[in-house]
């Protein structure tokens, strides 16, 4: 048997392994269950021990009689389970040897019960499986013989006919079988020897038998000595002394109404209660017709359980019935005479169970904390019991529905609690599972035994930002390592699987210099900027970052950070025409025959900053002829306000001030010069009224329009050559440095856009340069317009 089930054994670990890797957690389970059902009904274990062995011998080697191998024991965490509340067995699991733990005494495990049979159960993990066994308790010859009273008083007629024979009370002997009571011997004497009777169920009484005759005168009285002996070797043996009183002649005994009476009665019947009253008669008057009920051969048990009143026979109960511990009381009752004789009647006592023992509930074993998204994982281990018999003795066990928790029976009352479905740690830290038993009983009886399991976290959540996305603002010039905003993340999470880690992710533009523009502190999301920014260098730019915990495998997530660079004005306006600093002045040229509100120049100034940093306005500071010229506020145009005359100087010079409306606000000025000349304009004044000669007025105007085509052709070759010099100087520069020195007082660093805010009505960039060793001595170079397609989304201005 022991070969088979080891074959079969091994089979169940191979489908076992294979199982693991094809089927879910749940078939394993219901293989474990099917497994365990299996052995459990296998032929249960027999072993035996005389009672009194000394604590720790040596009982048999449970790992080779279920064909285990060396260490399996230990490692399927083997435990003996049993009934009785006191650890009789020890199991070693590393040798698999079963060693008694204590002495036993059969008498008191067992009392009169043969066999003395001790059920224990081996309980195996990894699969779950039990194993069934059970312990003899032998008996040895280790109780004597004893009499309940040491002397026995008996009474009896002269007229006594021999062959009568008289009840004596029997000796108790605790041990059973051979070594219970087996005999009984009297002194010697001529009148009376011992008959020994057989009570049934293995008891044996004495009887004394009367040989002969009493004569009162002769002997009134005997002194004997019975002996009672067990089959022990060595016997044991016990003495009472029998004292025998000659009366006289007594001729009728007690006569009981039954020979046998039977009674019910419920466990719970209260102490004090009538269990039955016997009645007998005796035909005789006097003492000798005077009846008095007392036990005989009753057990020290019954003495403490039932007492009879001796005057009206009725038998009330004097303790508490118990049916779990004995079921039947057999009572002999005697009813004697005052002349000595006596009769008998047996009462049989049948004990009613009721439901007076609730469930009890006995845990196996535990497993907490139960880690999360784990899929039917066993929680706990554990033994329904109810000592009760019948339908009060069937439990049934449950637990709430609302949680994800189910039990699993399996066998000898055995239940699994195993998960529902995987448990989520950051729903639930702990569950209080509340397991219900109840009987089948009337009324029922009910045990409640809470489970405390704790749920261990896995990283199974990534950091989540508070925002998918930051704005975050900063004004230009600002202070190096300025704090600017702060991102923040969480996890659901603990432990180390919640501690969040910030960083920088590299920017998707492999151009912004992220590491040189922002830093951010790991530990708790705050990001710094690390120099000062210029508004007119970057308006704004975007990054991204990243937040990851430290759990295994790491989870993280990010979210975009937009940087936006507020404007200062910082930048005064620059004026593009009439260039300034000049070797040249620019003198701009006004025909006499002007009329008001002639277009002289106009000024062109930009200013570097945006919005209302950018917004100029132009006024006239100071006039050679103060009332003769007047600007316009808005776009910088130089007007003529009246007709100019003959008294009028021919040279001008008007300053200038450009103002933008920043706070506070930055200015430039401009000086131009105006030169008055006769005849520039000559084609569009009104002709004298004096006689002339058109073929002079021809020649003369071509010579105007030649000299005006080749002035302004020259300037627009000059300013294109000085555009494309200083364009390769700074892109030669910025490749090496990063930045292209212009000296600041010919012409701007950047080019500037002006949003219809400045002095164009269109937007429009413009880079104008002068060298200063410039040879030229142009009165002014032509500006020329850089399309608009320079211009930034946001804002239409770039900065070079």
């Amino acid at each position: 048997m022991e070969g088979i089930l080891g074959f079969i054994l091994k089979v169940l670990e191979r489908m076992e392994s294979r199982l693991e890797q094809a089927v879910k957690k749940r078939q394993v389970l219901f293989l474990y269950v099917f497994l365990g059902a299996s052995w459990a009904s296998a032929e249960q274990l027999q072993y035996s021990v005389a009672e009194e062995t000394e604590r720790g011998t040596f009982l048999a080697n449970l790992a080779k009689d279920l064909g285990l191998g060396l260490g399996e024991l230990s490692a399927r965490e083997a435990r003996i389970v049993s009934d009785q509340n006191t650890r009789f067995l020890l199991l070693s699991p590393l040798t698999g040897e079963l060693i008694l733990n204590e002495k036993l005494d059969r008498e008191e495990l067992c009392g009169p019960t043969e066999p003395c049979v001790l059920t224990f159960q081996l309980l195996l993990e990894r699969p779950f499986q039990i194993y069934r066994a059970a312990l003899h308790v032998k008996d040895i010859n280790d109780n004597s013989p004893v009499f309940l009273d040491k002397e026995i008083h008996l009474k009896i007629s002269e007229s006594t006919t021999p062959g009568a024979t008289f009840f004596l009370e029997r000796a108790q002997d605790s041990d059973v079988g051979t070594n219970s009571l087996s005999n009984y011997t009297i002194s010697p004497n001529d009148y009376f020897h011992i008959h020994v009777n057989d009570g049934g169920e293995g008891t044996i009484f004495p009887e004394l038998v009367l040989d002969k005759m009493l004569d009162r005168e002769e002997i009134p009285e005997f002194t004997l000595t019975l002996t009672a002996l067990d089959g022990g070797s060595p016997p044991r043996s016990g003495t009472a002394l029998v004292r025998i009183l000659v009366l006289d002649i007594n001729d009728n005994s007690p006569q009981f109404v039954q020979s046998l009476y039977k009674v019910q009665s419920p466990e719970d019947t209260p102490v004090g209660s009538l269990v039955v009253a016997v009645s007998a008669r005796d035909l005789d008057t006097g003492s000798n017709g005077q009846i008095t009920y007392t036990f005989s051969y009753a057990t020290e048990r019954i003495l403490q359980t039932f007492q009879i009143n001796s005057t009206s026979g009725n038998l009330y109960l004097k303790r508490e019935l118990n049916y779990e511990a004995i079921q039947t009381y057999s009572i002999t009752i005697q009813a004697r005479d005052g002349g000595g004789l006596s009769g008998k009647c047996t009462v049989v006592v049948e004990v009613m169970d009721v439901n007076d023992n609730p469930p009890e509930f006995l845990l196996s074993s535990l497993n907490s904390p139960i880690p999360e998204n784990s899929p039917e994982a066993v929680v706990a281990v554990f033994r329904i019991r109810d000592r009760d018999s019948g339908n009060n003795g069937k439990t049934m066990c449950s637990v709430a529905h609302d949680l994800p928790f189910v039990l699993k029976p399996s066998v000898e009352n055995f239940y699994t609690l195993v998960t529902e479905k995987p448990l989520d740690r950051e729903a639930y830290t702990e569950y209080n599972i509340t397991i219900t038993v109840s009987d089948l009983g009337t009324p029922r009886l009910t045990t409640q035994h809470t489970i405390t399991v704790q749920v261990s976290d896995i990283n199974d959540n990534a950091p989540t930002f508070t925002q998918t996305s930051y704005t975050m603002f900063v004004r230009e010039n600002n202070s190096p390592a300025l704090h600017i905003g702060t991102i923040s993340a969480t996890d659901s999470d603990s432990g180390s699987n919640a501690h969040i880690t910030y960083s920088l992710l590299p920017p998707h533009d492999p151009q912004l210099a992220l590491d040189s523009l922002i830093s951010i502190n790991a530990d708790n999301g705050q990001l710094f900027a690390i120099r000062a920014l210029d508004f007119e260098d970057l308006q704004a730019f975007e990054f991204h970052v990243g937040a990851e915990d430290q759990g295994s495998p790491a989870l993280s997530s990010q979210a975009l950070v937009r940087v936006v660079v507020l404007d200062d004005n910082d930048n005064a306006p620059f004026v593009l025409y009439p260039l300034q600093n000049a070797s040249t002045p620019c003198t701009e040229l006004l025909p006499r025959a002007a009329e008001p509100g002639y277009l002289v120049t106009k000024v062109v100034a930009v200013d570097r900053d945006s919005g209302q940093n950018a917004w100029l306005s132009f006024q006239l500071l100071k006039a050679t002829e103060p009332g003769l010229f007047s600007v316009w506020s808005h776009n910088g145009e130089v007007r003529t306000t009246r007709m100019l005359g003959e008294r009028d100087v021919p040279k001008h010079k008007l300053l200038l001030v450009v103002k933008d409306n920043g706070e506070p606000p930055r200015s430039a000025s401009v000086t131009l010069h105006v030169l008055l000349v006769d005849g520039f304009s000559q084609p569009y004044l009104p002709l004298p009224e004096m006689a002339h000669d058109p073929a002079q007025e021809e020649d003369a105007l071509t010579l105007y329009l030649v000299i005006a085509l080749a002035s302004v052709s020259s300037l627009f070759l000059v300013s294109v050559l000085l555009f494309i010099g200083v364009r390769i100087c700074r892109r030669a520069r910025a490749a090496s440095l990063g930045v292209c020195f212009v000296p600041e007082e010919h012409f701007p660093g950047h080019v500037v856009d002006v949003s219809g805010a400045g002095t164009l009505s269109h937007n429009y960039q413009y880079e104008v340069s002068l060298t200063g060793g410039s040879a030229i001595t142009s009165e002014f170079k032509f500006l020329n317009s850089i399309a608009p397609n320079y211009l930034t989304e946001s804002t239409g201005r770039e900065i070079d």
